[in-house]
């Protein structure tokens, strides 16, 4: 395989040096990613004096250009607007909407990253300011009767200029966004929708402030064992986990009812924040909040919705229950509760690979796991990921990686800029973020996709290459999977580039990489011990890959119950049932284990 490897990345070389590609970019060729991955500088350019701003954007060298690019997108959007409404325009609609919607999403998108990932004070104000303008103008041109009026006219009576089937579905992607505000409405009910989405957007965030706060309990007649484990101010214990991982059963169920405990201000705020959503689709048309949410997607309607739950729950609990009895063993024959699942599931798991998850890691080093993935998208799609070195200000942080993805023929398709290592203040997301989508450009040239994956590992300091846990690799793959969907979704449009697809097939490519995390046929080939260079054993790869298997029916009968207990919340008033009574019954038919009284799982977090 590593002959393999290496003719693959001279093929590389050869192809990408005849392309020219290497005379505009920074482009590291002589290290494999492994090397590259596993053993980095110790220290990025990131403070020495920028060349560039952030993911080199000129203006971003310093905090302010974030007000310069703000005022300039103003006035792109503004003279989209009015190209939009005159009646002597020169191009076709959708393209002029593309645009508009490209210059906010170019915006917005990057800012709203910088301000979840930058660590500087005042570049985090600067995006956050930016966010909260493009918001506005994105709310004003929602509203605006002229823009839709025009689009509308062009979806019933044709363009003026030349109209494909492309054409005419993306414009029907717009006019679906308008309606969904209600922008086809009467004055007073237009005002009523805008008023609606400002709760609702308002009421949720408090709603995950909430969810996201430990439970503050009197000490009094609390167990020793929950004492021990928590912090304590005054009278007051703090429980901020559930302790789920405990060998104790007695801490594991008493920090399960605390911290799942009931709790009024989070109930509130959850049943306003429904009762919003429902007299929101309403007011648009719609019979429910989920008949509008499911409006674009494959599934198209909660009926369809609800069959395809019933039918997979119908298949699923007779697997599910076997899985509950292997549980009820391994706990000495007693009852399983809620609070001992997760602590079962990976005593079991852990007893079945037979290995110290360290062990595993060993042979799961980042920089492998990196060659693993260029591998795999050389041998599917003709591409692969090339190290570029990044310039001083294009990053927000020291350890950033670039890498330039490209196709042997077709050149570079976009940028992956990785920042995978934790600190403090990041977010604990493993996600993918799109920073700019593709599109096709007037000249017919492309706007290739900037897209940033972001993961949580620890750095180790002169220590080695950084190991990842099993679980960790299959997160590296699916975040991927988003990334490459990204880079090879290249459309016209920008408004449906990559994963701005239907929501439920947004997820298809990122879960079809994490099977390439668990197929044995293609970890044999990357996985290699990071000291001594020797293939992951036979014997650990089929425990491992085997190991995916255990509890995957009781895993997914969860995911199921919450998918179903989400259609009911949305899919009519609660009336006489609260959100806690909906779930407890619910759980009885879509789950294997009962709800456990004056507990609220479905807000705690």
């Amino acid at each position: 395989m590593d002959k393999l490897r290496n003719m693959i990345l001279r093929k590389t070389v050869y192809d990408i040096r005849h392309s020219g590609y290497l005379k505009r970019c920074n482009v590291t060729l002589a290290k494999p990613l492994s090397e590259l991955f596993n053993y980095p500088k110790s220290k990025f350019k990131f403070f020495a004096k920028n060349q560039t701003g952030l993911f080199g954007i000129h203006e971003l060298i310093s905090f302010e250009g974030f007000y310069t690019l703000k005022e300039r997108t103003q006035i792109e959007c503004d003279d989209f607007v009015n190209e939009i409404c005159n009646p002597n325009r020169k191009r076709n609609l959708v393209t002029i909407f593309d645009q508009l919607s490209n210059s906010l999403c170019c915006l917005a998108d990057m800012a709203e990253f910088i301000r979840t990932a930058h660590s500087d004070k005042s570049f985090i104000a600067a995006s956050e300011d930016c966010c909260i303008s493009i918001n506005t103008i994105v709310e004003r041109l929602n509203t605006n009767k002229d823009l839709y009026t025009s689009l509308k006219q062009v979806i019933t009576d044709g363009d003026k200029y030349l109209m494909t089937e492309e054409d005419r579905h993306v414009c029907e992607l717009f006019l679906f966004d308008f309606e969904l505000n209600g922008i086809h409405l009467e004055e007073k009910k237009r005002q009523y929708v805008v008023d609606l989405n400002n709760f609702i957007l308002i009421t949720g965030q408090q709603f995950m402030i909430a969810a996201e706060k430990p439970r503050v309990v009197d000490r009094t007649g609390l167990p020793d064992v929950l004492l021990k484990e928590y912090s304590s101010i005054v009278d007051k214990l703090i429980v901020g986990h559930p302790s789920s991982q405990s060998e104790d059963p007695i801490l594991r169920e008493v920090a399960f009812k605390v911290f799942y405990s009931s709790n009024a201000e989070s109930e509130q705020l959850l049943d306003n924040l429904l009762e919003c959503r429902h007299k929101l689709a309403l007011t648009c048309g719609f019979p429910s909040y989920a008949h509008r949410a499911l409006k674009n997607s494959i599934a198209e309607n909660p009926i369809f919705v609800m069959e395809f739950l019933d039918t997979l729950n119908t298949e699923l609990r007779t697997r599910s229950v076997i899985d509950y009895k292997t549980m009820k063993k391994a706990n000495n024959n007693n009852t399983v509760s809620p609070w001992d699942v997760q602590y079962l599931t990976n005593r079991i798991k852990q007893n079945h690979l037979k290995y110290a998850m360290i062990d595993y890691a060993s042979y799961f080093s980042l920089g492998d796991c990196m060659e693993g993935l260029n591998m795999i998208f050389n041998q599917l799609y003709d591409i692969n990921l090339l190290f570029e070195d990044i310039k001083p200000g294009e990053g927000w942080d020291e350890r950033i990686y670039k890498l330039a993805v490209t196709h042997r023929t077709e050149g570079l398709l976009g940028y992956i800029y990785c920042d995978f290592f934790e600190r403090t203040g990041k977010l604990h997301n493993d996600s993918h973020y799109v920073i700019k989508g593709g599109r096709q450009l007037s000249d017919d040239s492309y706007q290739n996709p900037i897209v940033v994956v972001m993961l949580n590992v620890v750095w180790r300091e002169n220590n080695g290459p950084v190991l990842l846990h099993p679980g960790s690799v299959e997160n590296l793959f699916h975040e991927f999977g988003h990334a490459i969907h990204s880079m090879l979704g290249r459309t016209r449009y920008q408004h449906v580039n990559g994963t701005r697809c239907a929501t439920d097939l947004a997820e298809f490519p990122s879960v079809l990489m994490e099977y390439y995390a668990t197929q044995p046929q293609v970890i044999k080939h990357y996985a290699k011990h990071y000291k001594t260079r020797q293939p992951i054993p036979e014997d650990m790869l089929k425990k491992l890959c085997s190991s995916k298997c255990l509890f995957a029916a009781s895993e997914m009968q969860l995911q199921l119950f919450y998918s179903v207990l989400d259609q009911y919340y949305h899919t009519r008033p609660l009336q006489t049932l609260s959100t806690t009574d909906l779930l407890g019954k619910l759980q009885v038919e879509y789950y294997g284990l009962p709800h456990i009284k004056n507990t609220v799982k479905h807000i705690g977090m």
